[in-house]
């Protein structure tokens, strides 16, 4: 069975060399590498066409593309049935193709969801972890595949249209899935697939992140979808400026009435608690549980600041 991988990069002169050594390295060898980039300022375009000279498999393109465009033209010009993706950034493991292409021997099946291992030991990047991906925990039979590690046929994807070009920043794989649920075709899960995802090290970027997926999210304009129907995205943002409107009623309270703040207290530190929590369950590490208090409040604001500016258009 032959198998293309695409690729869409942009000013990823840090990882490219080590995604591109993972998948040359792979048990089942790639038919192609193809690789259109967004519009690079950094070195990248230059460490890819040395991996060219190395190896012919690989396809480099070039241009302005934006992320959906860049997978779309990807997957337009490959020669193979079935195509895999994964990101940049990424460092898919050595069985990683083989594992993702395997379910494919039955018919029915048209798209598989591989999986993908977050990276990242210090604190920070321990909590990052449950604000940025899906845990190992949560990988069961309704979830849906990233582009991180996944693949499918190229016939699904001419049926359902391609990724969505009108969303040029994140979501475009979230729609993307949606229409294939939409469609009912055979989704299989293989957890051992495997790519490993570096968590940023950085506060601001982590949060940056959070901003940008809500924009997304708030641009796809899912709402009640076939594969999650209520606890869509969309829904789950909702939830969190319903939260925040009723600390500033409870505070109002406190602060116009003089009412007794005990309510407001005790809200704020069981969601404080319930912060520290989730990312302490995942990780049992208390500086980790810490990291989540931090990223939970500052994370929130992110995304109300980022689903406001999706729904603008921004």
């Amino acid at each position: 069975m032959k198998v293309a991988v695409c690729i869409t990069v942009k000013n990823e002169e840090k990882s490219i060399s080590g995604l591109l050594d993972s998948l040359l390295g792979q048990s089942k060898k790639p038919e192609e590498i193809v690789i259109v980039d967004g519009g690079s300022t950094d070195k990248t375009i230059e460490l890819i066409r040395h991996y060219q000279q190395k190896d012919s498999r690989i396809k480099f393109f070039g241009g302005e593309f934006s992320r959906a465009q860049g997978r779309n033209y990807a997957v337009e010009i490959v020669k193979t049935p079935i195509i895999a993706m994964t990101d940049a950034g990424c460092i898919p493991q050595k069985k990683w193709l083989a594992r993702i292409s395997e379910p494919f021997k039955y018919k029915n099946v048209e798209m598989v969801a591989g999986f993908y291992k977050m990276m990242g030991d210090s604190p920070m990047q321990m909590a990052a972890k449950v604000f940025l991906g899906v845990t190992s925990r949560k990988f069961d039979v309704s979830f849906l595949p990233s582009t991180r590690s996944i693949a499918f046929k190229k016939s699904l994807w001419e049926s359902v249209g391609g990724f969505p070009e009108n969303l040029p920043d994140t979501a475009e794989d979230t729609v993307f899935n949606e229409k294939v649920a939409r469609t009912e075709a055979k989704i299989a899960r293989v957890k051992n697939a495997l790519v490993e995802w570096g968590m940023p090290d950085n506060l601001q970027v982590i949060i940056t992140k959070m901003y940008n997926y809500a924009k997304g999210d708030a641009k796809s304009k899912l709402w009640i979808t076939k594969s999650k129907g209520l606890m869509s995205h969309n829904i789950k943002l909702l939830s969190v400026f319903v939260r925040y409107l009723l600390l500033v009623g409870l505070f109002w309270e406190v602060l116009i009435k003089q009412v007794s703040p005990i309510w407001l207290i005790s809200i704020l530190l069981i969601y404080s608690f319930w912060a520290f929590r989730k990312v302490y369950s995942e990780e049992e590490n208390l500086l980790a549980g810490v990291w989540g208090l931090i990223l939970q409040y500052c994370g929130d604001f992110a995304v109300m600041a980022g689903f406001i500016a999706g729904l603008r258009g921004i």
